[in-house]
């Protein structure tokens, strides 16, 4: 089986926004305690971080961390979460029906972003609180000193502002499930204003307004209309929401879902420039993918964790091979549609729908979702090269003809090599995939990475790795491939296994 694409140096969609390889950290069961922050274990820090999560967050390089929720910010005091620990009340979390601590709160959030080379994104709650709140958390952040919150936060031992750049005005606020749910007419209210003193405080913010938190609900769509109605001229983003599953066990089916994504993207995106024809603006409100994953796994357990209990084990999906090729297609997605999806955060980061997994006072390890997301981080900054594919298609009930070859590439022009990201969606054969590139000059193929197994339903643990990928490096990958130049561009032919997530790295000046 035959697949094929053409990239040239003049075709590009456009550049990646740092931010686009972003994840998520909530309040939420065992993301903070016993995730990322577990006082006592042998691998914690002084701040009681634990320092082989931080160092497997650090090989992911995730950019940027969205904070505090989701749902869980909705019913948030951020005041509880800052000052002396022992002083800081325990709340019942009406979002995830929970107990809240509040042992972690905002300083310990940045001390661990800056541990981890990460940029913070910070959500505010438009639930049952509003633009007061808001503006003296930015206050409180951002401000040098000499004010009532600026002060407290020295008070607190942090001198210098915290500096935080890009902001949530709430989450998902259309949704039934939501504390203090909103019409897109309250919600546009309450969030305008709550973005126009947020910016009085500090001008130099971005701001990610609210889209409808699934593009099934019936809101969808007249929501975002509404909402840019009122927020167009104060926001910066618009978000989008998205997991998907295979409850069905259709596996073609589910590796099919990545062209949904790419449809919702793009109808959004649609809906954002209506709102900035009808008001005659110069202003574009580009996109925050800052919800997206596989999810389903968990749920049945979920229904069974005993109610008001501190950071019980929710969330918690086991990851398996399919999974991680349909994440790998959705991070192609993000990639072929990064001239307006600027902002993306795989919900979530750590033991909560994550690639990275505890076990209290033991080991981390990296779940089979893990290496698509790094290796798109890695090697998937810089521009992103338009990549037509020709390609054999399956039919999907639900989505008519699906392409065998979900695939896209990425220039680097700082090392002067280009990045492949391929998944080949059959099961059962291994597709030929040849590609014709021009206008590089001669490449060499430096590196094939391949991650796949027999058994799709095939997961990783503490104890056992079962899905890794090989790598296949200078001499050894031109076994499994060749490039050659012919007629001013060259040509690429490798095999991609079936069911295969591939990265084909091209540089120059690579020796064998």
């Amino acid at each position: 089986m035959n697949a094929r694409i053409t990239l040239h140096k003049d075709f590009s969609i456009g550049e990646t926004d740092n931010r686009l390889f972003g994840s998520f950290i909530e309040h939420l069961g065992r993301a903070v305690y016993g995730g990322i922050w577990e006082p006592g274990h042998p691998e914690a820090d002084d701040n009681g971080f634990r320092n082989d999560v931080a160092n497997l967050v650090k090989e992911l390089d995730v950019s940027v961390v969205r904070y505090p929720g989701g749902n869980f910010v909705s019913g948030y005091n951020w005041e509880d979460g800052v000052g002396t620990v022992t002083q800081r009340p325990v709340r019942l979390d009406l979002a995830w029906n929970t107990k809240e601590s509040n042992r972690f709160g905002t300083n310990e959030f940045i001390q661990w972003a800056k541990k981890v080379n990460t940029d913070v994104m910070m959500a505010v709650n438009l639930g049952t609180r509003g633009a007061d709140e808001a503006r003296n958390l930015v206050e409180y952040c951002n401000f040098p000193g000499g004010t009532y919150w600026s002060n407290l936060r020295q008070s607190h031992g942090f001198s210098d502002p915290h500096g935080i750049k890009l902001w949530c005005l709430g989450n998902e606020m259309d949704g039934p499930w939501q504390i203090c749910r909103r019409t897109a007419d309250e919600y546009g209210r309450v969030a305008t204003e709550a973005a126009k003193v947020m910016k009085w405080t500090d001008p130099s913010i971005e701001l990610v307004a609210c889209g409808s938190s699934f593009f099934k609900m019936p809101s969808f769509g007249s929501w975002e209309t509404t909402v840019l109605d009122h927020l167009y001229d104060h926001a910066d983003y618009l978000s989008l929401h998205i997991y998907f599953a295979n409850k069905e066990n259709d596996t073609p089916g589910f590796l099919a879902r990545s062209l949904e994504m790419d449809r919702f993207i793009k109808t959004v995106a649609g809906i954002c420039d209506l709102a900035k024809a009808k008001k005659n603006s110069n202003k574009t409100i580009n996109l925050s993918f800052d919800e997206w994953n596989v999810w389903y796994h968990s749920n049945d357990a979920d229904t069974k964790i005993e109610k008001w209990t501190e950071a019980p084990p929710l969330l918690e999906d086991v990851y398996n091979m399919e999974d991680a090729l349909v994440v790998g297609c959705m991070l192609i997605t993000l990639l072929k549609n990064a001239d307006r999806v600027k902002i993306a955060c795989l919900a979530q980061l750590v033991n909560v729908i994550a690639p990275i997994m505890t076990e209290k006072g033991g080991k981390a390890w990296r779940q089979t979702i893990f290496y698509p997301f790094m290796d798109v981080s890695c090697f998937g900054r810089g521009t992103v090269l338009r990549c037509p594919v020709i390609a054999d298609n399956y039919v999907s009930a639900e989505y008519g003809d699906v392409p065998y070859l979900e695939a896209v590439a990425v220039y680097n022009k700082e090392n002067n090599s280009i990045t492949i990201f391929a998944v080949n969606r059959n099961l059962e054969d291994g597709l030929n995939l040849n590609a014709e590139i021009a206008g590089f000059g001669n490449m060499e193929l430096a590196e094939h990475r391949i991650l796949c197994n027999k058994d799709l339903k095939a997961h990783n643990s503490a104890l056992e790795e079962k899905v890794k990928p090989s790598v296949l490096n200078t001499s050894s990958v031109r076994q499994d491939g060749k490039l050659e130049s012919r007629a001013g561009s060259m040509l690429l032919e490798i095999n991609l296994p079936p069911a295969s997530w591939n990265v084909i790295r091209l540089k120059k000046g690579v020796t064998a």
